[in-house]
């Protein structure tokens, strides 16, 4: 079993934000939505590893600010990803209760919680090695 996809919720006409916060300061690169989901509004980002985050129109609204999904960045870009978030206002929460483990969390632009690591390369998933089912 492997995680795929990843959803987060965001409010009604969160399109604009959610592009230029995943997409221009995270750095996540936008995919189409299928033409069928369109409609539903959000924004679908893929992962290194084959994996997507995808943005969701929830109304009612409600963000997550516990449950969270973990981003690993190579170890040499978690410091400049933290500085571009603090350049942009958002101030990232450096948390070292797990020794050896830099990571920090940042909100999105709709309160959503977000964990930032440095991964490890070797503990990188190849897109390539993971297997596919159907059905």
């Amino acid at each position: 079993m492997w995680i795929d996809r990843v959803q987060l919720a965001a409010p009604p006409g969160c399109e604009p934000a959610a592009r230029d916060f995943y997409g221009g300061l995270l750095g996540l690169t936008e995919i189409a939505k299928p033409e069928q989901l369109r409609a539903r509004g959000g924004v679908w980002f893929a992962l290194d590893a084959g994996q997507q985050l995808h943005v969701g129109v929830a109304e009612p609204f409600a963000a997550a600010r516990k449950a969270h999904p973990a981003l690993a960045v190579e170890p040499e870009q978690l410091d400049a990803l933290a500085a571009r978030l603090a350049h942009a206002g958002i101030q990232p929460q450096w948390d070292e209760a797990i020794p050896g483990q830099r990571r920090c969390y940042v909100a999105d632009p709709w309160g959503n919680r977000l964990e930032l690591l440095a991964g490890a390369p070797a503990s990188r998933p190849a897109a390539a090695a993971r297997p596919r089912r159907c059905g």
